[in-house]
């Protein structure tokens, strides 16, 4: 199954009819997808389940009706066990960006997580998963495809926020502060830091 969220509210693509009893079940071809994708961007809907027998069918064929883009990020840890976050447009976030053309998606990650908070010192200990969310620019609708890395760092100097980018705060939050950050952040954001904290 993939998760792809918009204004926070969930689309759920699955190959799987168990969930035909979950509420906004609906078959993938008789499915108006950008009415009902237009609907959760107004709240209208909070989830919708998009069924189809052939899962990578079903990914490939909805996230093609958009423009995409694919970013990397870290979800960065020291020694102290405290997690990196940046703070950008009055959110919590994760230090992410878009990947440049023919750049690997491992050095995109490194590059990103360095210039949105001037640290240096990053080592990638393994990837850990993509996430997924569609958004609305210039009346047309983006499908933003990031890959996260798990990375530390024992890096002590003060770090730099990148200015440029909106991001006004950079700060190391420790594991068990984490629900400053969860309440005021992006739904992705948060299902990456349980899905790591379960792992």
């Amino acid at each position: 199954m993939y998760t792809i969220f918009i204004n926070n509210n969930p689309v759920y693509l699955t190959n799987n009819l168990d969930h035909k009893t979950e509420e906004n079940f609906m078959s993938y071809e008789h499915a108006d997808i950008f009415l009902n994708i237009k609907k959760l961007e107004n709240n209208l809907l909070k989830n919708l389940y998009l069924y189809h027998i052939d899962l990578d069918y079903l990914y490939n064929n909805f996230k093609n009706k958009f423009n995409i883009i694919e970013a990397a990020g870290g979800v960065v840890i020291n020694s102290n066990r405290e997690i990196l976050f940046i703070y950008r447009n009055g959110v919590w976030d994760l230090p992410k960006g878009k990947i440049e053309k023919n750049e690997e998606t491992d050095k995109a990650a490194l590059r990103e997580v360095q210039e949105e908070c001037g640290i240096t010192g990053l080592k990638i200990d393994r990837f850990l998963e993509k996430t997924y969310h569609i958004y609305l620019i210039d009346e047309e609708y983006i499908f933003k495809k990031t890959h996260w890395y798990l990375m530390f760092s024992e890096f002590n100097d003060e770090l730099t926020p990148q200015i440029e980018e909106g991001i006004t705060k950079v700060e190391w939050i420790p594991e068990e502060n984490l629900t400053k950050v969860l309440v005021n952040t992006f739904a992705n954001i948060k299902l990456l830091c349980l899905n790591l904290q379960t792992s």
